[in-house]
């Protein structure tokens, strides 16, 4: 008998809200997972443009979807919409999961713990690194701030807007007492110093997503990068981006995204049904969406 969703409904219905939302694996991946547990759930992507945001969360609401995942560009832009947001969402200033509780919108944020359990499950380990973090929006937030939680030894964003990377730069000392956070612009003197001393390359923007190979923006001086050091992209579509590619070409280790989507999924799964999702089962999953793609 397969497991009966919340309240003894069947089916039970969520998704993830995004624009665009085509590229995302995340439906292939929980629907997996559904499979594999025995649960009657359905996961759907659901493109939402920002002007209909609040209209598709009075959807949710409406309809009974148990709960959502949130992409680019409605991480930040959603709280105001929200019943409530847990305390570290609010301090990072974006949500990815909502769990819908009897009609009360809940806001939680995921992307940081997947981001470290991905870092983890590759071996490496953050504390006492240099890092720079490329971009400063929702995921930017959630990545550096863990980022400094782990222990790293300076940590550096890296923004085109020198302002906004100053802001999340000032947001991570708060929460994080006497980690050094340092903010600098894109394509800078400064980038190119912290480059050249960098142990682990994060990049937190859309750069690289997409999937027609179509992408003209300039890259982060990688070739700066030391001997030894990490790049690693929140991208995960195409499976290597031209930043990753590139990075690999010249020797250095290369993490994709693949990993983060994977365990920040599971980890949603914590606030929607009390326990973490099937990891194997996801990242398999997404493994051979990815490879079907290519």
């Amino acid at each position: 008998m397969s497991e009966l969703g919340p309240e003894g409904c069947q089916p039970v219905l969520l998704g993830v809200i995004g624009w665009p939302v085509g590229h995302s694996l995340s439906p292939v991946m929980h629907n997996a997972a559904f499979r594999a547990e025995g649960m009657d759930c359905h996961y759907v992507a659901f493109a939402v443009p920002p002007a209909d945001l609040a209209a598709a969360l009075a959807g949710i609401r409406a309809l009974g979807i148990h709960g959502v995942n949130v992409t680019i560009p409605h991480k930040e832009a959603v709280i105001p919409l929200l019943d409530e947001v847990a305390p570290s969402a609010r301090q990072m200033g974006a949500v990815n999961t909502i769990a819908n509780r009897e009609g009360r919108l809940v806001g939680y944020n995921t992307d940081g713990w997947g981001f470290i359990s991905s870092l983890e499950e590759a071996g490496v380990k953050p504390a006492g690194m240099r890092a720079v973090v490329l971009g400063a929006g929702g995921a930017a937030r959630a990545v550096a701030v863990h980022l400094a939680l782990s222990g790293v030894s300076r940590l550096t964003i890296s923004n085109r807007t020198a302002e906004r990377a100053e802001r999340l730069a000032a947001l991570v000392r708060d929460l994080v007492p006497g980690t050094e956070a340092e903010a600098v612009a894109s394509g800078s003197e400064e980038e190119a110093a912290v480059l050249a001393e960098a142990d682990l390359v994060v990049n937190c923007t859309p750069l690289g997503m997409h999937p027609d190979g179509v992408d003209l923006t300039p890259l982060p001086r990688i070739d700066l990068l030391p001997p030894g050091a990490v790049v690693y992209d929140t991208v995960y579509r195409p499976r290597e981006t031209r930043l990753l590619r590139e990075a690999r070409q010249r020797g250095l280790r290369t993490i994709s995204g693949v990993g983060m989507l994977v365990h920040q999924g599971a980890c949603a799964w914590e606030y929607w049904f009390g326990r973490r999702g099937p990891v194997s089962v996801m990242a398999e999953a997404a493994r051979r969406a990815l490879e079907a793609m290519e």
